[in-house]
């Protein structure tokens, strides 16, 4: 008997709350049905079953915030109607085929690394030729992204009414790139069609800067997408961010586009440096002949990369030119700023 701290019979106590221990037999949903995140908002998912119903949904609690992302394949319970004003859970996240990965650059949060979006066969990386000025060493970041999540990269070049994209790929010429260019002005849809195909069937993710035409590009490709597009700011030359957040959407000829909301900057902490090397392929050999333990960083002994730089021929022993000493050059100084900003 507990003791009350007085012999009042009149005293009655109220017996204590017992905690039922918590079972560690979980439930089954092996049978569950399935489903594609297709976006997220503030806590809430749209899933596109795989029974062909539109459902929004919450996760389950052991789960853990942030677990689930655009792309994942999913398992759900609950209400799978699809009515308004319904709720259906996630329980489980299917493993993951790819996963495209971003670190954060600022702040407390620097470093750490969160899942983009999941299963994407494809990332479109779409860069203006002009309004705005092309970023190079944000399309080498974007391709090291690609390589280390598992995906195939396709340059798409906009904006081709206004510059020609031949400058700008002269700075990949050393690479085996996919590459669509297209000039979306008024009647004219350059390169959209060359585009569609690209995407048939695949499941691609578009990246970009702000302002260089994704959600453009994407409102041709999906009719009745209706995403928000947007100007470039006179004063600063950037592009003014439209799209706050990633979805997925069905293209018609099959396959699906996930926009991504512009962005600035695209942190690759958590590539390990070796690994870097999967964006730069055109190094790739001259690096396999380095001494053991080379960093690869400029002033690191006896690195077959500044001797490939100054080289006085290429492999088919023909003579470099000054054009290919430069694009060499740039090459090397992209790859390195990237090493010394990890």
């Amino acid at each position: 008997m507990r003791d009350t701290g007085t012999d009042d019979h009149r005293v009655r106590i109220r017996p204590g709350r017992g905690s039922r221990p918590r079972t560690k037999n979980r439930p089954d949903h092996s049978g569950a049905p399935r489903g594609r995140v297709m976006a997220v908002d503030r806590g809430r998912y749209a899933v596109a079953t795989d029974d062909g119903v539109d459902v929004t949904a919450v996760t389950a609690r052991e789960l853990g915030r942030g677990a689930v992302v655009v792309g994942d394949r999913v398992a759900l319970v609950g209400d799978l109607s699809g009515r308004k004003d319904t709720l259906a859970r996630i329980v489980t996240v299917e493993e993951r085929r790819s996963a495209l990965r971003r670190s954060s650059e600022d702040g407390d949060a620097a470093g750490v690394e969160r899942v983009v979006v999941a299963n994407a066969t494809q990332l479109v990386i779409v860069v203006a030729l002009a309004d705005p000025p092309p970023r190079a060493r944000l399309v080498d970041r974007f391709l090291v992204a690609a390589y280390d999540a598992g995906m195939r990269p396709l340059l798409c070049l906009t904006k081709a009414d206004l510059a020609s994209p031949d400058r700008f790929l002269a700075q990949y010429r050393g690479l085996d790139l996919a590459v669509v260019v297209t000039a979306v002005d008024g009647d004219s849809r350059e390169g959209v069609d060359e585009l569609r195909a690209a995407l048939r069937d695949e499941v691609s993710v578009m990246v970009g800067h702000s302002g260089v035409g994704k959600s453009t590009l994407v409102n041709l490709l999906v009719p009745g997408a209706d995403r928000r597009t947007g100007d470039v700011n006179e004063v600063t030359g950037r592009g003014r961010h439209t799209s706050s957040s990633a979805v997925a959407l069905p293209l018609p000829g099959g396959g699906l586009v996930i926009d991504t909301p512009g962005i600035r900057s695209f942190g690759l902490a958590h590539v390990q440096p070796e690994d870097l090397l999967r964006g730069f392929a055109d190094l790739a050999d001259a690096a396999a002949e380095c001494p053991r333990g080379c960093t690869h960083q400029e002033g690191s002994p006896d690195c077959e990369l500044d001797a490939w730089v100054r080289a006085a021929t290429g492999p088919d022993g023909e003579p470099l030119s000054a054009r290919d000493h430069d694009y060499r050059r740039a090459r090397l100084a992209s790859y390195r700023r990237l090493l010394a900003a990890r």
